[in-house]
């Protein structure tokens, strides 16, 4: 009787953490379609938030269509990606949201336009590369509404090291990072910010 009992536990404990990682459809947020791996046929990316009881962490979860049955395979998950509101009506000017690029390139824009003095805007753009989703793209725009002097904007091309701070270049080590493993101290570090 325990060992049946033990495994009616460890089952439900499994099935509960698996329902966690699942993407309710009250919790995508946004969504674009494009062509990320540039074979003719539609894709999908989208925003989710990360919990349902949290509105500010938010996961970018992109699809590529399967070769053989035309159906949508997940290719790449980072839960903990971006913040923003994503509450049907929260705060406005902090709604994150995810863009198809003409180029099969995806645009996830997030953003603090509403509260405090800093207030900034922030895009990650992603490229499918070696069969992966990488960071190609840091674009990050600050203002002070107390100190001008404080404002900047920084264009840092993740794969070539390359950076533009306020109309200065900037040269850093050119890097690969998956979308799953990209942290927001690698640009503002690349783009001479104290992080």
């Amino acid at each position: 009787m325990k060992p049946l009992a033990c495994a009616l536990i460890l089952l439900s404990v499994t099935s509960a953490a698996h329902a966690d990682d699942t993407i309710a459809p009250d919790r995508i947020i946004d969504a674009a379609v494009g062509d990320w791996n540039k074979d003719g046929k539609p894709d999908l990316a989208l925003l989710a938030l990360a919990a349902p009881d949290d509105e500010t962490t938010i996961g970018i979860y992109i699809y590529l269509r399967d070769k053989e049955h035309q159906l949508l395979k997940l290719a790449a998950a980072a839960p903990d990606k971006v913040w923003g509101r994503g509450e049907p009506g929260g705060i406005f000017g902090q709604e994150p949201s995810i863009t198809a690029l003409p180029n099969g390139s995806i645009a996830v824009m997030s953003q603090n336009d509403a509260i405090g003095r800093d207030r900034w805007h922030q895009t990650l753009t992603l490229a499918f590369r070696n069969n992966a989703f990488v960071v190609a793209g840091y674009t990050f725009d600050y203002r002070d509404n107390l100190d001008a002097d404080r404002s900047y904007s920084c264009d840092y091309n993740v794969l070539t090291g390359k950076a533009t701070k306020s109309g200065r270049e900037l040269q850093t080590e050119a890097k690969t990072i998956k979308i799953q493993d990209w942290k927001d101290d690698i640009g503002r570090k690349a783009c001479g910010e104290n992080t």
